[in-house]
């Protein structure tokens, strides 16, 4: 009895300890499952996401393509946001440059972040940006106006998307977020590991 008895329990255990493994992995699925969803996005141009580029296309075609603008501001965001040029032709491959401006109407500091796409989401993969306003957060000071730009071009390979043929406009639209006092707060104190002393 001694026997079988220890053999349930070990049988018990290993069980135990499958579950706790599956429920730890399941966890950190979770937990990398916003990150990897973005990183996907943002190489693939999936749901309109547009792309990041370090340099300028070295090829430019004659086909053209409008790009209109769009802006947009979260209610909790006293802000004044819009385009300055609301629409530009532009062929592919050409670098293009705009600029958006906000302006603060709060009585205080505020710090705003933006999201943006492009529509129709297809355009996401070929829409890259060099230079953009949405790669950081924008604090303004009550009253004060900032002009925001933003350097793109649209990839030439468009032109070999059979899908993409029809395609004449694109809109390039983003929406501005106002950042917590609590998030502000967090990333000022947060160490920096540069900054750290060694420990030898």
């Amino acid at each position: 009895m001694s026997s079988t008895s220890n053999n349930q329990q070990n049988k018990n255990g290993k069980v135990a300890l499958i579950c706790v493994g599956i429920f730890a992995g399941m966890l950190g699925a979770a937990f990398a499952a916003v990150p990897l969803y973005d990183l996907f996005c943002r190489v693939t141009g999936y749901g309109g996401t547009t792309q990041r580029a370090d340099e300028a296309s070295q090829t430019i075609l004659d086909r053209e393509i409008i790009v209109r603008f769009d802006a947009n501001t979260n209610s909790d965001l006293p802000w004044d946001f819009g385009p300055k040029q609301k629409v530009v032709r532009v062929k592919l491959g050409q670098m293009a440059e705009v600029a958006y401006e906000a302006r603060n109407l709060a009585s205080a500091k505020t710090t705003g972040t933006s999201t943006f796409n492009v529509s129709p989401s297809e355009m996401g993969g070929y829409f890259n940006k060099i230079d953009c306003f949405c790669f950081t957060e924008q604090p303004l000071a009550s009253g004060e106006s900032i002009d925001m730009p933003v350097l793109f071009f649209i990839d030439p390979e468009m032109d070999k998307d059979e899908d993409l043929r029809h395609i004449k406009e694109v809109t390039l639209s983003y929406t501005f977020f106002k950042v917590d006092a609590e998030e502000q707060t967090a990333a000022v104190e947060a160490p920096d590991a540069s900054s750290a002393p060694n420990k030898l």
